[in-house]
């Protein structure tokens, strides 16, 4: 008798707030097989704050490639499997991408189950306009590549005139801040910081007013930048 295949469950988790989580993801956390997730002490303080014990295995950018041929036989064996990152929804910057591309070349069931993305969350709250938007990840850690990136939008705006998002690292985050400077001038730009945390922050000033902030201020969290 044959096995129906599994399905492969894309589930979105708190980007900060451990509340910010829908009723369906917990369902579907509780109920699967096991969990695969970028960092499993991560998720293992979302599991146990919701008394969860689920088996997790990590899946990140460097296992990845490995894990993809045994998830793929699990979900043939019939077996429900939910993908989570470290924080928000899966794939968004985040592992999992060729995972999901085997799956559907496998046949196998993908279902998103939504909830958190700080790009989002971001747009909402920033008060530029959020009909439109470009969302650009990370930028590359070299300056000239981030510089060519920008340099490529500035090119579009005119026709796109649309939003644009960049997720940063404290690490960069200053650099990033001055090579859009060079770019597109004292541009106004929104800087937030630990979106749904303790510390959350929105700057909504020029672009040389950040540069300033974070000059005598160390970075500190994950940062969403919109211009």
């Amino acid at each position: 008798m044959s096995i129906d295949m599994g399905t492969l469950y894309i589930v979105a988790t708190p980007i900060g707030n451990l509340a910010d989580i829908t009723l369906r993801a917990l369902e579907i956390l509780r109920c699967v097989d096991y969990i695969l997730c970028e960092d499993t002490r991560v998720t293992g303080k979302l599991l146990a704050h919701y008394k969860f014990s689920n088996k997790m295995i990590s899946l990140n950018d460097f296992n990845e490639p490995l894990k993809v041929a045994s998830v793929v036989g699990d979900l043939a064996l019939g077996k429900n499997i939910a993908l989570v990152s470290d924080a928000g929804t899966p794939l968004v910057s985040d592992p999992g991408y060729k995972l999901v591309r085997e799956c559907i070349h496998h046949r196998a069931a993908v279902e998103a189950i939504p909830g958190p993305t700080s790009l989002i969350a971001a747009l909402t709250v920033s008060g530029l306009p959020p009909d439109k938007f470009t969302f650009l990840g990370y930028l590359p850690k070299q300056d000239a590549k981030r510089l060519k990136m920008l340099e490529a939008i500035k090119e579009n705006q005119h026709s796109l005139k649309s939003t644009t998002i960049i997720f940063e690292s404290p690490f960069r985050v200053l650099k990033t801040l001055e090579i859009i400077k060079g770019v597109f001038g004292d541009t106004d730009v929104v800087v937030c910081r630990e979106l749904t945390k303790l510390y959350e922050e929105v700057r909504r000033e020029k672009v040389s007013q950040s540069i300033a902030h974070f000059s005598q201020t160390k970075p500190k969290g994950e940062f969403v930048i919109l211009f």
